[in-house]
Parts: C-alpha cells; sequence; structure tokens
C-alpha cells in the first residue's frame, strides 16, 4: 500500500526523487500518465495490468469513454529509477502538472500521485475546509 505525503525537487532535467518507501512496493518500472485535477498517477505495473483490463471493457461507441482512453493512454509511459533513485518525467507530464520546482509526491492506496507544491497546498486547504462534508458523502460508496 502507497500512503505518506513526501516534499521533493524535480530538477532542470525534469528528475525527481521517488521516496524510497514508494520504490520497494514499485520494484523496477513503473507507469506514470496524467491524472486528475492537475496532477501525475504513478501505477505500479500490477495495478496498471488492472487498470488496462478495466479500460479495455469500456464501450467504444461510447463518446467520453473514448476520449477518456486516449487522454490517460497518450501520455503514458513506463518510468524506471536511476541508481539516486529518481525518475525522469516527460516534459509534456511536467508540463501537465505545471511541475517547476517544488513537487509533493503523495501516496494513494494502490498509486501515487505527483503534485506541484502549489496546487497541492490549494488542493490540500479546500479539502480540509470541506472534509466534515466529504466525510458524509462517503457513505454513498459504501463507507
Amino acid at each position: 500500500m502507497l500512503m505518506g505525503e513526501f516534499h521533493h525537487a524535480i530538477d532542470s532535467k525534469g528528475r525527481l526523487i521517488i521516496p524510497a518507501k514508494f520504490r520497494e512496493q514499485l520494484a523496477d518500472q513503473f507507469v506514470l500518465t496524467r491524472g486528475m485535477d492537475g496532477c501525475l498517477f504513478g501505477y505500479p505495473a500490477s495495478e496498471w495490468q488492472q487498470l488496462e483490463e478495466k479500460l479495455q471493457q469500456l464501450p467504444l461507441t461510447k463518446r467520453d469513454a473514448r476520449a477518456f482512453v486516449r487522454f490517460f493512454y497518450s501520455a503514458a509511459t513506463e518510468c524506471e529509477f536511476d541508481h539516486q533513485g529518481r525518475i525522469v518525467i516527460p516534459k509534456s507530464l511536467r508540463q501537465h502538472a505545471e511541475l517547476t520546482k517544488k513537487c509533493v509526491v503523495v501516496g494513494v492506496s494502490n498509486r501515487f500521485e505527483i503534485w506541484s507544491e502549489e496546487r497541492w497546498n490549494k488542493f490540500s486547504e479546500q479539502a480540509e475546509e470541506n472534509f466534515d462534508d466529504i466525510a458524509e458523502n462517503m457513505i454513498d460508496f459504501g463507507l
């Protein structure tokens, strides 16, 4: 399980340290792609395969399904760690998430997310202000 919040800097070549705690669970390779809310999603290979199976079941005849799959896959890239535990984030993904210097790597159960520090702080503030309302609505999802 991936969890926790870690602050790191991305360098001018797009290299970012992934926390050692995450690297142990990601093994040698994982997939990085565009995420929701202006962040990036990183999936261990096994989780990516499960997600792919679900995405393949989406109806080709539905415009939203086609758009989502295109958007999601077109930016996906396999990543490997260098000897310092860093990954190189492609320019298109850095632009999507507005990653320039300070980043936040967040564990979210079966995936991790990479945020610009500025976007993460805005998201966190809003979520904290509305946490009670959000928690009450989780009953709709069986929690």
